[in-house]
C-alpha cells in the first residue's frame, strides 16, 4: 500500500509497504517498505521517470543486464552486476519495470525497491538489506512454485503477482 511521498534536496519518493503472501496468507518474514519513484502513476508515456499506476503486475524472471532473477552475484558492490530482481509484465506503454535492490535515496526510474523502514526523506536505502529483501523474494517464489518456476530468465512466473494499492499525492 502507498502510504507517502518524501522529499530530499528537490527529488521526491514515494513510500508505501510491502507483504508476500501465499493463498491469501501474510509471510511475516516477506514484509517491509517498498520505495518507487515520484508520482502520480502512469503507464501510458515511456521513460516518463514516474511511479507505474496502482494495479496488479504479473511476474516474470528478468533477463536483462543489470538485473536478473537466475543467475546474479551477491555483493556488497552496489555497481556489481548482475543484481537480482523480478520483472512486472503488463505496465502498458512502460517496459523493464523491476523489483530491485536500492540504495542511497532511491535507485528507481519507475521500479521498486524493496527495505526497512525509512523515517523519512533523509534516510537512505541500505544496499545489503535492500539486496537481500529481493533474494528472500525470489527465494520464496522458487520453493513456492516449485517445478513451475521457469528455469530460465525472461519467463512469466505461474501463479505470481505484484498488487500496487494506493495513488498518494
Amino acid at each position: 500500500m502507498r502510504k507517502l511521498e518524501q522529499d530530499r534536496a528537490g527529488r521526491r519518493r514515494t513510500i508505501g509497504d510491502y507483504q508476500v503472501y501465499h493463498e491469501g496468507v501474510a509471510q511475516a518474514s516477506l514484509t517491509g517498505t517498498a520505495v518507487e519513484t515520484k508520482g502520480p502513476g502512469d503507464n501510458k508515456v515511456r521513460g516518463n521517470g514516474r511511479r507505474i499506476e496502482a494495479g496488479t503486475y504479473p511476474l516474470a524472471t528478468q533477463d536483462g543486464a543489470r538485473y536478473v532473477t537466475i543467475g546474479y552475484i551477491v555483493s556488497t558492490d552496489p555497481d556489481q552486476t548482475p543484481k537480482p530482481g523480478l520483472e512486472l509484465l503488463s505496465t502498458g506503454n512502460r517496459t523493464e519495470i523491476l523489483v530491485h535492490p536500492g540504495h542511497g535515496f532511491l535507485a528507481s526510474v519507475g521500479c521498486i525497491n524493496l527495505t526497512a523502514k525509512l523515517t523519512s526523506g533523509r534516510s537512505d536505502i541500505p544496499f545489503v538489506d535492500s539486496r537481500d529483501r529481493v533474494i528472500a523474494a525470489i527465494q520464496d517464489l522458487r520453493a513456492y512454485s516449485r517445478s513451475s518456476f521457469p528455469h530460465y530468465n525472461g519467463h512469466p512466473i505461474a501463479n505470481a503477482s505484484v498488487v500496487i494499492d494506493g495513488e498518494p499525492a
